[in-house]
């Protein structure tokens, strides 16, 4: 199967989440919305990290809702006028998010690792190995992470382990 055939599609609903997961649910909230019916798998990391059987990864910051990654492969679908998100060649992905903000005037992004963001759609594009051949992989983040470069810079790397992360900065 490609990366493109029998997945499930969702909405991209920017700023706020994607599919019928919003930032700022509870934990509770995420599983309900996924439908699953046994615990996710917890994740180690400098956040609080589930990862679902259908390639959903999610992230909280102070027990709500902050990030959404989903697997170039087996997770959901989402469009960006048109163009399939994830499962599809990086430099193709890229290049359709900096079309999109020529088009629309979005504010656009780089973090140290190259990946590309809209930062006014909380869309964070990473990559991802899968079978020796690179696919984008998309992030959706809250705005105060994506704005935030302590929590932009420590969003889901693939294949990098997770370092050892210095203090969170006090919240306000």
């Amino acid at each position: 199967m490609s990366a493109r055939e029998g997945r499930e599609h969702w909405e991209l609903l920017p700023g706020a989440g994607v599919g019928a997961l919003r930032f700022g649910m509870s934990a509770a909230d995420v599983a309900a919305a996924l439908r699953v019916g046994g615990p996710p798998t917890q994740v180690g990391g400098p956040y609080g990290q589930e990862a679902f059987a259908d390639g959903v990864t999610v992230f909280y910051d102070a027990g709500t809702l902050a990030c959404i990654a989903l697997d170039a492969v087996t997770g959901p679908q989402v469009l960006l006028a048109g163009f399939a998100l994830g499962g599809s060649d990086p430099q193709q992905a890229q290049q359709c998010l900096l079309d999109y903000a020529a088009e629309h005037g979005s504010c656009l992004l780089y973090t140290p690792d190259g990946s590309l963001a809209l930062t006014d759609l909380g869309v964070l594009l990473r990559s991802q190995e899968v079978g020796g051949v690179r696919m984008s992989r998309p992030v959706f983040v809250k705005e105060d992470w994506l704005e935030s470069e302590y929590y932009r810079d420590r969003l889901p790397l693939e294949g990098a382990p997770a370092p050892h992360a210095p203090p969170r900065p006090p919240r306000a």
